[in-house]
């Protein structure tokens, strides 16, 4: 069964037990107006041909795409199609938010009318007028949210939302295919049906493949890393006139000389080696020294 919203509207609840809703009040307030005004006579008849959907004249007037739902052709089928919005509207409207809602009802209007250019060669070039492919669409996402909630069948017999959608569908189809002439476009019917069937089970996946396919991500750019400026190269060492090991045979060598034939006998080179020598040692023990801190 359905389940009810616990909140309440100047303590008036509608159809199934909803509040009334925004969208369904103004499309309500839209649509009857705009038969008011065709019926007195401040619009001529003539306007259905600007306003009914038509396939040989869409692209002249495109716009009947969408003033077609808001156009019909008697009281009776205005009031059908509002009665019907009235009932099963506002349950949607409460649960899907304002803005789905309204997209859901126009989506469904515009497929009743893609079936009619799918349709073309059955339906023949008539002009479609009415909200009844929206309120086809209305009825089988009611049918899909709340399947068992119970549909007054003439107002009087109780039936399953699932069953009574289900037995509507199969009756539009077959309308649709044995082209009745009834004055009553069952293909605009069917469209909505099945237009409000495929946009809440796969609208998702569709939208998805939709973006994949016409608006490919591109990856931006990488922006390039500042350049950093090169470190400067390492300061080559100097090169130690001789290795450590190297400097002590040689000291070794010059004292042994020197033991041997005195100092005189040292070449000049060996004097300037001798006196780097005793430089860079007292050099060393000069900063050898240790320090305390108190």
């Amino acid at each position: 069964m359905m389940r009810r919203p616990a909140f309440q509207t100047g303590g008036v609840r509608f159809g199934h037990g909803f509040p009334m809703s925004r969208w369904v009040k103004r499309l309500m307030i839209a649509n009857f107006a705009i038969f008011l005004v065709m019926a007195i006579g401040i619009v001529p008849p003539a306007a259905v041909d600007w306003l009914g959907f038509a396939v040989p004249g869409f692209l002249t007037r495109p716009w009947t795409i969408v003033t077609y739902m808001f156009v019909h052709g008697g009281f009776m089928h205005v009031f059908m199609n509002m009665l019907a919005l009235f009932f099963f509207g506002p349950p949607l409207e409460q649960k899907w938010g304002s803005r789905f809602f309204l997209r859901f009802y126009l989506v469904t209007g515009l497929g009743a009318a893609a079936f009619s250019v799918l349709l073309y060669s059955l339906t023949g070039p008539t002009i479609m007028v009415g909200a009844s492919g929206a309120i086809f669409g209305i009825l089988v996402a009611f049918a899909m949210n709340w399947p068992d909630a119970k549909i007054f069948l003439y107002f009087v017999f109780p039936v399953p939302a699932k069953w009574f959608v289900a037995g509507l569908g199969a009756f539009t189809l077959l309308s649709t295919v044995q082209g009745s002439a009834d004055g009553v476009a069952h293909w605009a019917h069917l469209g909505g049906l099945v237009t409000g069937f495929v946009y809440l089970r796969f609208g998702e996946r569709i939208g998805r493949l939709a973006r994949s396919v016409f608006y490919k991500e591109v990856q931006p750019p990488t922006p390039r890393r500042a350049r950093r400026p090169a470190p400067p190269p390492a300061p080559t060492p100097r090169r130690r006139r001789r290795a450590d090991g190297d400097s002590l045979d040689e000291v070794d060598r010059i004292l042994d000389k020197i033991r041997a034939s005195g100092m005189d006998s040292l070449s000049e080179r060996e004097r300037a080696f001798l006196d780097e020598v005793s430089r860079q040692y007292q050099q060393t023990q000069g900063t050898g020294k240790k320090t305390r801190t108190h």
